[in-house]
């Protein structure tokens, strides 16, 4: 007889979400997080994100059931069969993005992103940048209003919005998706290697103030950007077989 999974759960301050939390545990309880070896977020992506960083590196299983609004990183929620779901459920292991920045003070700022770094203009004027792959220069000047590099799970979030390519969860790749390029104009992204280091160095930085993003950490007035996958961090996520990531990536492929 399969061994129940000891489950903490979480759950986001919407009233949907606590009403949620309220019925799961009536049925199953509700161990302490750091006794538990699977943790089922209640809510939507944001809070499945938050949860992830959370549990950044615990070893803890995360499955996440749709309280929120898109759900796309989420399971459908449903009250029965839980232990059997998770029991079932697909494990997807991946490493986020590290974003490094200095700022115009000289002060570094290391943050870790799941679904991407990106940096925006802070002001009218459009950003000015140079982008380096692996310490070579391959833009030297690009103006545009932002600049994101997103991972597998990041590729259908503000990636896509922003004309990205989806990448397939099990891709060793990241995207570089330019936000409203003006020069080069025709410049529309690149797909890197994960082993490669990015760099972005802010040009006019007094002129045209950038603003760099990991996920929900900002960084105002920044400098130099640097971006690598952090194989030192590991987040663990399950997924109904039935609804896998790659399943919902590949659909996203074919959706209109």
């Amino acid at each position: 007889m399969p061994v129940q999974p000891s489950i903490a759960f979480l759950a986001s301050h919407t009233d949907v979400a606590q009403s949620a939390l309220a019925e799961m545990e009536a049925i199953y309880g509700n161990v302490p997080l750091e006794e538990a070896d699977t943790v089922v977020a209640l809510g939507g992506d944001g809070f499945m994100l938050q949860t992830l960083h959370h549990t950044m590196n615990s070893g803890k299983r995360i499955y996440g059931m749709n309280r929120g609004s898109v759900g796309f990183l989420m399971n459908d929620y449903r009250v029965d069969g839980l232990p059997e779901r998770i029991e079932s459920a697909v494990e997807n292991k991946f490493h986020p993005l590290e974003m490094s920045v200095m700022d115009a003070t000289g002060a570094t700022t290391v943050a870790l992103a799941i679904n991407e770094v990106s940096v925006f203009r802070q002001s009218y004027q459009a950003a000015k940048l140079q982008v380096e792959i692996d310490g070579k220069i391959r833009l030297s000047e690009l103006i545009c209003d932002g600049l994101l590099a997103a991972t597998p799970v990041g590729s259908t979030a503000y990636n896509l919005s922003a004309h990205g390519p989806i990448l397939p969860l099990e891709a060793p790749l990241i995207a570089l998706t330019p936000v409203s390029a003006y020069r080069p104009r025709r410049w529309r992204g690149a797909l890197l290697s994960d082993k490669v280091d990015i760099d972005i160095h802010v040009l006019e930085p007094e002129k045209r103030p950038v603003n760099a993003v990991a996920d929900h950490v900002e960084v105002k007035s920044v400098i130099r950007v640097r971006i690598a996958q952090s194989n030192d961090s590991t987040a663990r996520i399950l997924s109904d077989p039935d609804r896998s990531w790659s399943d919902r990536i590949l659909q996203e492929q074919f959706s209109y």
